[in-house]
């Protein structure tokens, strides 16, 4: 039989009284979510007000990598459902990574606290709910915060990404481009922002303009304005983002000895207030990953699920390529085996190009204070296919840890919309105790490997190593001539220094050839 001629199974045994039949309406809705398949299970149906716990609302496992979005105002639940759907993917063995903006997710490492909303919510939804904690671990971006260090070289993270995080224009990100393609290609690793600065600095010098006169040339002006936004960025406190040891985002994807995927929880709460910086992060993770992964094809269930929280401040006046970009990566990740939830407060956050790629769909309320309001609740409901519901109505009349869904089915057709009654979350709802967050991360195998920086020789030190400079104000200085010979250019010294040739054999990286730069820029690796 079809999706739509099967009937759902019993998810427990009824109560004497406890559910009556269900309508036509809402039996024909319950069809659509009847997979035969592994499935997450997000809650019961409600039909006319009314929890309808025998029709369950679930989504197939299979399908998680046909990315999605979970949008609504504040307060409605988002969160308590990132961590529904988390739990799940972690007992199926799929790794999840989860962006904790406000510091309530660590929580799922905890085993739940059971009381009567709890109680009452596994009843009407009939769920068989047990206090369990999952296998976590906890990152912070540079350090900063309570977590194992995040970092990104600025060679890797690429020009179009650092353009965002500097809040450059499009004059100055092709400008910047030029510079990171002078730099790959001549041999001038930029690990760290000092190195961007030396680089930036030698091509404005008398010495340096010359480079760049057969690839575009770099003006002064604009140079100067990318050394104040590095100035600025630094002084933000911002410098210990990029450096060594690099993250490699593969650990995002561990599986723990009990064989349920490990959750990886970024903590922001300590840079909350850089939203450019960690949203702009975030998609450098994916980036990589796309990079890195081989392609799978449909595969039984996803590799990672990837969410992406606050996503609206991603797109905020991002660039045409930004946004290409970031589309591009959306539609190819998904045959690496890797989905991506969007979670915002409205649809129209997210653009139609990236939107039209999100399958699953959980809509928590949306407010309808103001004109913009009605306008965004009007377009929420035209990304809607057609429903059993008024869900314009429906939308401003639900309850905090409720929610429209409407996911792929096993076949890749969009299931019926379904006003769902959500379960409740089996691991601690809040955050876990700052001495118990440190312990774990402290306790992690992976500690050992980023905990400390490691400031190793680059360009910074390349380009006054070769002009006998003792600190980056001398880069501008004319080399020493003590020979009437003609002396080598700065580019020719360090490429062909002894010290130089030693540091790319050790290294074994791309050094003194062009690196490849895919999407965003960034530069591919061998792991």
């Amino acid at each position: 039989m079809s999706d739509s001629e099967t009937m759902p199974p019993a998810a427990a045994p009824e109560a004497p009284g406890s559910a009556p039949a269900l309508p036509e309406e809402a039996l024909e809705i319950a069809s659509g979510y009847a997979f035969a398949g592994p499935a997450l299970d997000l809650g019961a149906l409600l039909w006319d007000g009314v929890c309808l716990p025998d029709a369950q609302v679930r989504i197939p496992l299979p399908m998680l990598n046909r990315h999605g979005l979970v949008a609504g105002a504040t307060g409605t639940g988002k969160t308590k459902t990132l961590q529904l759907i988390a739990e799940q993917l972690s007992a199926q063995g799929v790794p999840v990574f989860l962006a904790d903006i406000k510091g309530d997710v660590s929580g799922i490492s905890a085993p739940g606290e059971p009381g009567d909303k709890v109680r009452e919510r596994a009843r009407d939804v009939h769920q068989q709910w047990t206090a369990t904690g999952f296998p976590a671990e906890f990152y912070a971006l540079g350090g900063i915060g309570h977590g194992i260090p995040v970092r990104a070289t600025v060679t890797d993270f690429g020009p179009l990404l650092l353009a965002k995080v500097l809040q450059l224009n499009q004059t100055q990100e092709q400008s910047l481009g030029l510079i990171f393609h002078y730099a790959d290609t001549k041999g001038l690793e930029l690990v760290d922002l000092k190195d961007l600065r030396a680089v930036v600095t030698f091509l404005t010098s008398d010495e340096g303009k010359p480079e760049l006169k057969n690839i575009g040339g770099l003006s002064t002006a604009t140079a100067g304005v990318i050394l104040r936004s590095l100035t600025a960025f630094e002084a933000q406190g911002m410098a210990d983002f990029f450096g060594e040891p690099e993250f490699d985002t593969a650990d995002l994807m561990r599986i723990a000895q009990d064989g349920r995927g490990i959750v990886s929880v970024l903590e922001l709460p300590a840079v909350q207030d850089k939203p450019q910086l960690f949203s702009t992060f975030l998609m450098w993770l994916l980036a990589d990953l796309f990079h890195d992964l081989p392609e799978v094809g449909d595969a039984d269930k996803p590799k990672l699920v990837f969410f992406f929280d606050e996503a609206h401040l991603l797109f905020h006046d991002a660039s045409k390529a930004f946004l290409d970009s970031i589309t591009q990566t959306v539609r190819l990740i998904r045959s690496k085996g890797v989905g991506v939830f969007f979670v915002t407060q409205t649809p129209k956050d997210v653009p139609a190009d990236v939107l039209a790629q999100l399958g699953n769909r959980v809509q928590h309320a949306l407010r309808a204070f103001t004109p913009d309001d009605q306008k965004a609740l009007k377009a929420t409901v035209r990304t809607f296919p057609d429903s059993a519901y008024d869900l314009e109505e429906l939308l401003t009349g639900l309850g905090t840890g409720e929610a429209v869904v409407t996911v792929l089915s096993e076949k890749g057709a969009p299931t019926p919309v379904a006003a769902t009654r959500l379960r409740a979350p089996e691991s601690l709802m809040g955050p876990v105790e700052t001495a118990a967050l440190d312990a774990a991360v402290a306790a992690s195998p992976l500690h050992g490997r980023y905990a400390q920086a490691v400031d190793r020789e680059s360009a910074y030190e390349k380009l006054n190593a070769s002009r006998g400079a003792k600190g980056p104000d001398e880069l501008t200085a004319p080399p020493e001539q003590p020979e009437p010979e003609r002396q080598p250019s700065v580019v020719e010294q360090v490429v062909g220094s002894g010290m130089f040739k030693s540091l790319a054999r050790s290294l074994g990286t791309q050094i003194g050839r062009e690196i490849t730069r895919s999407v965003f820029g960034t530069a591919r690796r061998r792991r």
